[in-house]
């Protein structure tokens, strides 16, 4: 019971809202486009509960729980991946049918899913932010490090970072993430200490470190520390600002992440499935609402980047194969679609058993089973 609660129930609960939103992103452009959506399914298998409304669209909550889909007529399947299914359909068909829509249609109707997902993010944040603040370091330093480059250029305990080479400096994350890119390349600092502005010149020091996949990575350090915490309480538009700047953080986050796995420049331990993020989900829901909050807008924004990959059954190939067809001047052949969309679907069933079967290594689970047979 308590591994239903602290974890099972709220994953789903967290998983449901975000598949909810893409779909409903897909769901609402459609109805906008003028095309008949059959169904809308929360889940996948039989059936628990549905109810028709009036346009026609039967509403479904599944067995599996595990993600959703909107289907729409002339579809030859949920996931609109197929071509048009358009035998004997008259004219009033075709004018509700997805793939007689015109390009940008169904590329508007594509696109939405992701994109809600983004404006759902920043939505919740600008709420999260406008109601209970956002908690951050100010660019104050708190302790210098000896015989580093800060104490080098007489930095001291109390000074506040105004800017670095021109650039306004608010947040301590900001200054450490500038320098941590400029290694050995001088920084200009307007520093204010005792309400003067000071011009200092900082070096970071270079720091090479090998991390645990046997990578070597190069990076700047100034050497100063900063303990100090303070909250802010924005108004409507700086609350939806930062709300953006957070998630284009994530996005960017995600994007160089799977970059550097791709590239082999990082391991791929830390690629989590549906285990991780269920313990995941059960921890945040632990440290309360705010928490809670973020981590489903970071889960909302990675969802939206996954999806745009140019993937065969993901949103992203569906807009690959349209930038093709704007480029040709016609659609691929259904062969070469529906063999797409087969590699597609076995590329993302091997994905999901490889994350599945890192989750278990990483929760120890292979181990524990391993001692009990050992």
């Amino acid at each position: 019971m308590d591994m239903l609660t602290t974890y099972i129930l709220p994953f789903l609960a967290i998983l449901t809202v975000l598949v909810f939103v893409h779909e409903m992103g897909h769901y609402l452009i459609a109805r906008r486009a003028g095309v008949r959506v059959e169904a809308f399914s929360i889940g996948f298998g039989p059936e628990l509960a549905h109810w028709t409304d009036r346009a026609g669209t039967r509403w479904r909550i599944a067995l599996l729980p595990l993600g959703g889909y909107v289907k729409m007529f002339g579809d030859s399947d949920p996931t609109s991946a197929g071509a048009a299914d358009d035998g004997g359909m008259t004219d009033e068909e075709k004018a509700v049918s997805f793939h007689h829509k015109s390009l940008g249609a169904r590329s508007a109707v594509v696109a939405a899913g992701p994109i809600a997902n983004f404006l759902f993010a920043i939505l919740i944040l600008s709420l999260l932010y406008g109601i209970s603040g956002r908690p951050y370091a100010p660019a104050v330093v708190d302790e210098v490090v000896p015989d580093s480059a800060a104490a080098v250029a007489d930095l001291q305990p109390g000074d506040r970072f105004v800017a670095v080479d021109g650039t306004p400096v608010t947040e301590f994350g900001d200054l450490r993430g500038y320098v941590f890119e400029r290694p050995g390349q001088p920084i200009q600092a307007e520093i204010e200490r005792d309400g003067q502005i000071l011009d200092i010149t900082l070096t970071p020091t270079v720091r090479t470190e090998v991390d645990r996949f046997g990578i070597e990575r190069t990076f700047g350090q100034l050497g100063v520390r900063s303990s100090s915490m303070t909250r802010e309480y924005p108004g409507p538009v700086r609350s939806v600002s930062l709300a953006v700047a957070e998630s284009w953080s994530i996005a960017r986050q995600t994007i160089v992440g799977l970059g550097e796995m791709i590239a082999g420049v990082r391991g791929t331990e830390d690629l989590g499935g549906p285990l991780r993020i269920a313990q995941m989900s059960g921890e945040v829901a632990q440290l309360g609402i705010a928490t809670t909050i973020w981590f489903v807008a970071a889960l909302s924004v990675t969802l939206g980047v996954v999806n745009l990959f140019p993937v065969p059954i993901l949103d992203g190939g569906h807009l690959f194969f349209y930038a093709l067809e704007w480029i040709r001047g016609r659609p691929l052949g259904e062969k070469v679609q529906e063999a797409a969309a087969y590699a597609g679907l076995a590329l993302v069933v091997s994905l999901m058993l490889f994350v599945t079967w890192n989750d278990l290594i990483q929760l120890k689970v292979i181990e524990f089973f391993g001692s009990l047979v050992s």
